[in-house]
């Protein structure tokens, strides 16, 4: 990529953010679909939500854009119109359950059907290189995997959306990473719609920040999950770039390990899994005395770290590059742990 189209990008981007930004505005000071306080929540007054418009809104506009527009298609348009129809869907049905409120088996309905929708496409994780195996060929298992994947992120994105700029900041860090690393490896598509992403979420993030004046809804972080979760098919399998399909799961581990221990040990306690509950870690965090920010730069920092690390494994042949992932799931089994015997002996919490 030359420096001049380098610079359109991010001329473009800004352009983004600003639309972002307005969007979210106007869903703050003229829609208000207010938040009112439930026993999931970590607010105590109602507040705005459905700022995740302004994301989803201005993605389809990025990257509508850039396909239309751009000198290269950046990705077989089979594929491009399945990935943004299956996103506009997941995104349809959320902002309704943030009207209406749908019901948890009517969204996971959806997410299940939006994920079909995307492997009838042809978007399916169909290979994947197993340490000291080689790469394995997955044809009917390669759908499972994908749809229990896509589906799996997007409720994980989704349950972290809890506190002021937690799920928007990541966003920005993930997808800031995520267009760096696929810029180096000369990607088209992943590295478009990640930096689209970053504009929406940033532009989103000057009105969700700590203290936040309005919220995502599930129409912003079901959407960022769901397309998180097809972008790493993407990008390991129909992008230029091939970028491992490993990054997304490493930028976005300390999302995945809160949501994975929290459902685990809830399912050991016998609890409903689908009730709303305030036990994630970041929640007894806020809960223990921690404000929205501190957790939010917490998360941010693992973020950030977790980003280099993705950076330095795309470098990394073979099997040497699973090590990247060993000193994050040691530390965060053992600050998960920490954090829960703290909110039993101090609280009674859990």
């Amino acid at each position: 990529m030359t420096l001049l189209s380098f610079l359109s990008h991010l001329v473009f981007a800004v352009i983004l953010f600003g639309i972002a930004t307005l969007l979210t505005w106007l869903m703050l000071s003229r829609v208000q679909i207010m938040d009112v306080p439930n026993a999931r929540s970590s607010h105590h007054s109602p507040i705005p939500r459905g700022g995740g418009v302004a994301i989803v809104v201005t993605f389809l506009l990025g990257v509508i854009a850039i396909d239309l527009l751009g000198d290269k298609t950046p990705l077989s348009q089979q594929y491009f119109w399945a990935f943004l129809g299956s996103a506009l869907l997941i995104a349809v049905i959320s902002f309704l359950d943030d009207l209406t409120g749908q019901g948890f088996l009517v969204k996971l309905a959806t997410q299940l059907l939006a994920a079909l929708f995307v492997v009838a496409s042809g978007i399916v994780l169909d290979q994947f290189s197993i340490p000291f195996v080689g790469t394995l060929q997955l044809p009917w298992l390669g759908t499972v995997l994908t749809v229990l994947w896509i589906v799996g992120l997007t409720n994980s994105y989704n349950f972290m959306d809890g506190i002021d700029g937690l799920a928007a900041l990541t966003a920005v860090i993930a997808s800031a990473f995520f267009a760096y690393i696929t810029f180096r490896h000369d990607s088209l598509f992943i590295y478009i719609t990640s930096y689209t992403i970053l504009a929406g979420a940033g532009g989103f993030l000057v009105f969700n920040r700590p203290p936040a004046r309005i919220f995502l809804g599930d129409v912003g972080s079901a959407f960022l999950g769901f397309i998180f979760a097809v972008m790493a098919i993407v990008a390991a399998r129909y992008d230029y770039s091939h970028t491992s399909f490993l990054v997304v799961p490493l930028l976005l581990l300390h999302f995945i390990f809160d949501t994975l221990a929290t459902l685990c040990r809830r399912v050991i306690a016998g609890e409903n899994i689908t009730q709303a509950h305030r036990t994630h870690a970041y929640q007894l965090l806020v809960r223990m005395g921690l404000s929205h920010g501190q957790v939010t730069l917490i998360y941010a920092a693992l973020g950030v770290l977790q980003g280099f690390a993705a950076s330095i494994m795309v470098e990394i042949g073979g099997e040497a590059r699973l090590w990247v992932f060993v000193p994050f799931l040691l530390f965060y089994p053992l600050a998960y742990v920490s954090i829960v015997r703290r909110a039993r002996s101090k609280f009674s919490i859990l």
